[in-house]
């Protein structure tokens, strides 16, 4: 896409300009630890992306669990544990290139989302595992999350994206099945019709 340099944004202070100074409570809200207020966010929302980046790039990743999967472990340190997946390891592989990581918490039906910026750590200790076995299965791994700032953003985005809105759900049929993707994506070579066949089965099996 061609774009005219002369309508693209390249310094700080065009930027500035551009949007104004930020307000009164969005500097206000942002604190250096888990608060109680925004424990209880945390404690409630059984899902999160976690951010990452490394040396081929950005990665964000989608993480789920009950509520409260993602323990407070005190004011500055956050543990997640690392589930059954695709064995991809694209955010611990990150992670070990570049401990910097953001996490964006959704508790559903409320607006606003948690935002937390830090540093993680991967952990594998026997006792750590331990504390976060589901159905008998130990995760693979634990992030150990070094807090640095946390802060709540509010539910424009949300609102806008009516994300909640039962009405604006869209039925899986209406999109491709992931089986389609990889047979189209592999010019047929790949047998999506089994795939699609035995995915909710295997799904089921393997959440943990």
């Amino acid at each position: 896409m061609h774009t005219d340099p002369a309508h693209l944004v390249t310094d700080p202070a065009a930027l500035q300009a551009l949007y104004g100074e930020p307000g009164e409570a969005s500097l206000k809200k942002e604190v250096d630890h888990v608060h109680p207020h925004y424990r209880a966010f945390i404690e409630a929302a059984p899902f999160a992306m976690l951010a990452t980046c490394g040396p081929d790039g950005l990665d964000a990743s989608p993480r789920g669990d009950p509520a409260g999967f993602v323990e407070v472990e005190d004011e500055k340190t956050l543990l997640l544990p690392d589930r059954r997946g695709n064995n991809r390891m694209d955010s611990l592989l990150n992670v070990l290139a570049d401990p910097r990581v953001a996490l964006l918490f959704l508790v559903p039906g409320v607006g606003e989302t948690l935002r937390v910026n830090g540093t993680a750590r991967i952990s594998v200790d026997p006792a750590l595992l331990e504390r976060f076995a589901m159905d008998g299965k130990l995760p693979r791994s634990v992030l150990i999350i070094d807090v640095q700032t946390v802060y709540f953003q509010c539910s424009r985005a949300l609102l806008r994206s009516r994300l909640w809105d039962p009405a604006t759900q869209v039925p899986r049929s209406a999109l491709p099945s992931t089986g389609r993707i990889l047979s189209d994506l592999t010019a047929g070579t790949f047998d999506g019709v089994a795939y699609d066949r035995d995915l909710p089965a295997r799904v089921a099996g393997t959440l943990y």
